[in-house]
């Protein structure tokens, strides 16, 4: 390796590095506004300038300057403290210096290093500029007189989300960033531009004006609003959450986050669920806990075993489903189904329902082929890796299934389950390159497998795996990518039909059970079902319109909760807030009803639950592993099941991004967004 002296200290560094990234690993601060570690290099905001030897005897930009051997570094000099505050004061020439009234105010890049770097005085006493606001849509705040032109957020959204409706126009003086034809930002993860934004330029309007830093308490957890587990950080004041912001986690989200999971959060406050409900001469009426439960008691001990339906959502931790599926078993029932969509998922061995190659590991395959999934809306934060290979070269891709923009180039292929089953026979560019693929991947969406026909369709993928090589030593190329935060722990727990059970579509037919417990379903046609429904969760959704007894429930931000991931990574979801009004947590609510139904559940506290489900299913013990870490070879053979797949294309089950579950349809910031999503639809289309 070779090396460089950073202000006396030797440092080894590798080829293609920076003067600013080896003056950090000599743990240098080098004060930056227009560099980040994942956009490209722009090196206009001179801020991280630095004195270079050999070199011109003046100061240059370390971000943009190649490290190369024997080079001397220095970051202290009055040379580099002397160019470090004119840059400062000429950043500040226009900047309104409003931060009593700004967002940004305690979290503020240029308030930092302004008193870090700069003087303590200007020179300059000319008018300072005004620039107009710019029309960003419902998630993004502008005030553009505080603009520094660092350019981040045209990086970001150009090259990271795909979606280049950010720009910089004019020149000199007159510089200034805007959107598109003035129209407002559509990207699934437009909002990452906010903390990426050093200044106040760029802020959160629904956080405007909310909260100073420094009064919110702040957790650390596991975001719910798709099956990539994202990590987050839950801010609240009181009882209530104000924002989500994401946390580094390299391995699912890097730092970024959908808009969904920064902004569906205002739906925790809205349409919630705050008491029990019982349903008396055909009007929901409000009732104590003790009603409650008698009313649930005696429907279940006055009806048959198999006359009994549970349900369980898409947003439950791994405590509730474990605790549901204890007490209903014990009660003999063997109607259970944790497949809202009825995903023809569950059976075989677990690999068969993983994102076998890891979310992080996925950026080693050369081929990837989607099936039925668009992951642009199913995982925003993931189609950004996708597009990362992409823009790279390191991956081609190929779908079959909806022919729709996912940001990057891809080679189309078919429709359906027809082109599924013929593409190992089929003679093109894409399939010659599958097949000479040292790591090729299967990536098997919900639109393939939430269809009648989906047993056949895995099948057919699995078959077309084999073919292809795609599960070999040392690499597990067979993925299924969820939309569900709570399907892959309800597979692991087998939360699926008994022998003799009753699948999800077949308990909601009418006449089909007396009794049918909801468990946060909300996604299911569950008013199609003519039986008495018991109906847990947190809001007033389509699971409790037809509700006969509704049970409060705690949303996630308001209870400690284990959820896997789509990659099998076991992750913990913390307690930020206390549930509302009289909802309690999930599994204290099940615990309490197992004492009136005569079957008492073997556990008193949460870590009597938990250790009861790490005895029995060992894998949710092992927090933060991604089982496909360590590649797996298993039976392809054993996945999916009978049946002809008919013709039918294959299409995502996320139809409207923002409006997935029932926290996201109870916000206000998420309903504007899907409005505002279908008017540049329309506009696009005409």
């Amino acid at each position: 390796m070779a090396i460089a002296k950073v202000n006396g200290v030797e440092v080894e560094f590798e080829p293609g590095m920076t003067v600013l990234q080896v003056a950090e690993l000599a743990g240098e601060e080098i004060p930056r506004f227009c560099y980040h570690e994942r956009l490209s290099i722009a090196g206009n905001c001179r801020m991280c300038l630095v004195e270079v030897k050999p070199g011109p005897p003046k100061p240059q930009a370390s971000c943009a300057l190649p490290a190369a051997e024997g080079q001397e570094i220095f970051t202290k000099t009055p040379m580099v403290k002397k160019a470090r505050e004119g840059v400062m004061e000429f950043l500040l020439i226009n900047h309104p210096l409003d931060c009593p009234i700004c967002d940004q105010g305690g979290e503020c890049d240029l308030q930092d290093q302004a008193v870090g770097y700069g003087r303590d005085d200007s020179r300059y006493d000319e008018n300072k500029r005004a620039v107009e606001e710019k029309a960003m849509g419902p998630l993004i705040k502008t005030v553009m007189t505080r603009c520094i032109q660092c350019t981040r957020c045209v990086r970001f959204i150009t090259e990271v989300a795909g979606s280049p409706e950010i720009g910089l126009i004019s020149r000199g003086e007159d510089v200034e960033i805007t959107t598109y034809l003035g129209a407002a930002v559509t990207s699934e993860l437009s909002a990452n531009v906010i903390d990426l934004c050093p200044v106040g330029a760029l802020t959160s309007k629904p956080y405007a004006f909310e909260a100073r830093p420094w009064e919110l308490k702040k957790t650390e957890s596991i975001d719910v609003m798709d099956a990539l587990g994202s990590s987050i950080r839950v801010d609240g004041r009181a009882n209530a959450v104000l924002r989500v912001l994401p946390r580094i986690n390299e391995e699912v989200n890097e730092e970024w986050i959908s808009d969904k999971t920064r902004y569906a959060v205002d739906g925790l406050q809205r349409q919630r669920l705050d008491r029990p409900y019982v349903r008396v001469d055909g009007k929901l009426k409000p009732a104590t806990w003790a009603e409650a439960f008698a009313a649930v008691s005696a429907k279940i001990k006055a009806t048959a075993p198999e006359r009994i339906g549970v349900i369980a959502g898409d947003l439950q931790d791994a405590e509730s489903l474990k605790a549901t599926k204890d007490l209903f078993t014990a009660l003999g029932v063997k109607n259970l189904d944790a497949r809202q969509d009825g995903a023809a998922l569950g059976q075989g061995p677990r690999e068969s329902w993983l994102f076998n190659s890891t979310i992080a590991g996925i950026e080693d395959a050369d081929v990837v082929l989607f099936v039925g999934s668009n992951p642009r809306l199913e995982a925003p934060v993931l189609n950004a890796r996708f597009r990362k290979q992409w823009l790279a070269g390191k991956t081609r891709f190929g779908v079959i299934g909806e022919q729709v923009d996912l940001t990057f180039g891809y080679d189309y292929l078919g429709a359906g389950a027809k082109t599924l089953s013929g593409l190992a026979k089929a003679k093109n560019d894409f399939v010659a390159a599958f097949e000479a693929a040292e790591r090729p991947a299967i990536i098997i969406g919900q639109g393939a497998l939430a269809r009648a026909d989906g047993a056949a369709v895995l099948k057919a993928a699995a078959g077309l795996a084999k073919t292809f090589n795609v599960v070999r030593e040392g690499w597990n190329g067979w993925n299924v990518l969820h939309t569900a935060a709570a399907r892959v722990a309800g597979l692991d727990l087998g939360f699926v039909p008994a022998e003799g059970g009753l699948s999800t579509g077949d308990m909601l037919k009418p006449g089909a059970l007396d009794v049918l417990f909801l468990l946060g379903a909300d996604e299911c046609e569950s008013a199609a079902s003519d039986a008495f429904k018991i109906y847990l969760g947190t809001h007033g959704d389509a699971g409790a319109h037809k509700a006969d007894v509704i049970l409060p429930g705690a949303a996630y931000t308001e209870k400690n909760g284990l959820y896997v991931n789509t990659e099998g990574r076991v992750q913990m979801g913390k307690r930020a807030v206390f549930p509302k009004g009289e909802a309690k947590e999930d599994w204290s609510i099940l615990r309490a009803l197992s004492e009136t139904l005569g079957h008492k559940l073997p556990y008193d506290s949460l870590d009597q639950l938990r250790a009861k489900l790490f005895a029995d299913h060992p894998t949710f013990g092992q927090i933060d592993f991604a089982p496909g870490s360590v590649p797996t070879v298993f039976d392809l053979a054993a996945v999916g099941g009978e049946g002809e797949a008919t013709d039918a294309p294959f299409e995502s089950p996320v139809k409207a991004f923002h409006l997935t579950n029932p926290i996201a349809r109870a916000s206000v910031t998420m309903a504007e967004c899907a409005a505002n999503v279908s008017a540049a639809s329309k506009i696009a289309a005409e």
